[in-house]
């Protein structure tokens, strides 16, 4: 006779909370007390991407809490609806996936959902666009491409669309993984020989995505074969989603043919978060943790860090566990000793794009106007990139912002000369340097204002 005790949650979530509080989501509330029987705990997850990350990354913190709050030696499982152990004899109902074997692959975070998602300025095509495409896979938009530095919300929203058509459209075959993922299935499947099975597989999804799909680049035999996985899909009128930290028309070394057959439908940019979005991202990653964040150090976060917002969140993190560390509260003087480390902003007052036309323009003995011109002479072309590049890095501007300042370029070719100064870099000792002492006075013009 299984033993009832529902008391037994308090006392554990209370426990997770004290000893683990990093790892604790505020969705925690919503796990059931099912039972205690035949020294196992068990307890109900009702949404299957929850289940499978307590399974995969929870189970030991989970089981030392059931003991600590019971005082006896438990095991701890978790179960899906379908598996309540009263259920347990009744044949299986189906879920929300019809080849177990490849969801048991697609691993999801359930921090990566549409509610937990920031919209701000900077995202918002992308944001609605991947909604729709989750509610209506294959109608809205086919190809759908989503293109953005690292750490903006790309895998976010991937991931979003993966748990929402997993949710709205039972039965369908979804399957999410990374770019690596889809090239390790295929090199694996051409030793074994069974590129049948592998072509049966993937071609046969109502609804793939595909993170970091800028990992194609160089890998020919790969490109080859996503392109019959695209054509084939695309033609059947099933949903293709794709990400990379690049346009299409911008990732090197990748085949006209994909490059076309990616344009072909929506193709959406993430930018980086204005200072408003910043803060609305911060108090939203501390609410997850349950943590209770002033305003005021929601703001000095977000006025500090500024690159992506994994730099946020890392930095939450970081407060948290100073906190608990030193059983302090969360005020500003724990927050400025926590993210200290990870301060990215340049001393001094703000630097402007100005500064930085006005330090370009004199160190090349070059007319701003020159380098807001239409003129693509190497002598011009070169230092107005550098320019761009020490924009993005300096500045809070976005791309777009950027690129308005510079002769009222797009955001595409700020892109594209800022990777091109990043690449040339690597394998440019004298441009290299160059930049550097660029870098030096720019940041030397704004600590002197």
């Amino acid at each position: 006779m299984p033993v009832v005790e529902p008391n037994v949650m308090e006392a554990l979530l209370a426990y997770l909370r004290n000893n683990y509080a990093q790892m604790c989501r505020h969705w925690f509330n919503e796990i059931e007390f099912v039972q205690i029987s035949q020294g196992t705990l068990t307890l109900l997850v009702k949404e299957q991407v929850r289940l499978k990350y307590l399974q995969r990354s929870c189970l030991n913190q989970f089981t030392e809490a059931a003991q600590a709050a019971t005082g006896k030696l438990l095991a701890v499982e978790f179960v899906g609806e379908d598996e309540r152990p009263e259920l347990a004899e009744e044949p299986h109902a189906g879920g929300v996936y019809t080849q177990p074997d490849l969801n048991e692959e697609m691993i999801l975070s359930p921090d990566y959902t549409f509610d937990s998602f920031v919209v701000g300025p900077d995202n918002r095509l992308a944001h609605a666009a991947s909604l729709a495409v989750a509610q209506k896979p294959g109608k809205a938009y086919n190809p759908f491409f989503v293109h953005g530095g690292v750490g903006l919300g790309k895998t976010h929203l991937l991931q979003a669309i993966s748990q929402m058509a997993m949710r709205m459209h039972r039965g369908m075959r979804i399957f999410y993984t990374s770019c690596n993922g889809f090239m390790t299935h295929f090199m694996e499947a051409v030793q074994a020989g069974q590129m049948a099975d592998f072509r049966h597989r993937f071609r046969n999804f109502d609804l793939l995505i595909v993170d970091d799909i800028h990992d194609l680049s160089k890998r020919g035999p790969s490109q080859e074969e996503f392109f019959h996985t695209f054509n084939s899909l695309y033609q059947a009128g099933r949903q293709i989603v794709l990400s990379s930290d690049a346009p299409p028309n911008e990732i090197p070394d990748l085949e006209e043919r994909l490059t076309s057959r990616f344009n072909c439908g929506l193709v959406a940019n993430i930018e980086r978060p204005c200072y408003e979005t910043r803060v609305a991202i911060v108090r939203s990653k501390a609410q997850m943790r349950n943590i209770e964040l002033p305003d005021d150090c929601a703001a000095y976060i977000a006025s500090r860090l500024d690159s992506n917002i994994r730099e946020m969140e890392g930095a939450i993190t970081k407060l948290q566990g100073l906190s608990l560390l030193e059983q302090a509260p969360i005020n500003m003087e724990l927050c400025k000793k926590a993210i200290g480390e990870q301060d990215t902003s340049t001393p001094g007052s703000p630097t402007t794009i100005q500064d930085i036309l006005n330090t370009i323009s004199n160190y090349y003995g070059l007319r701003i106007t020159d380098l807001l011109s239409k003129r693509r002479h190497k002598s011009i072309a070169l230092p107005r990139q550098i320019g761009m590049y020490l924009a993005r890095k300096h500045t809070r501007f976005s791309l777009g912002e950027i690129g308005g300042y510079f002769g009222g370029r797009d955001h595409t070719t700020v892109m594209h000369a800022i990777r091109s100064i990043d690449s040339r870099r690597t394998g440019d000792r004298h441009l290299d340097d160059e930049v550097r002492r660029l870098e030096e006075l720019v940041i030397q013009t704004g600590a002197s204002l």
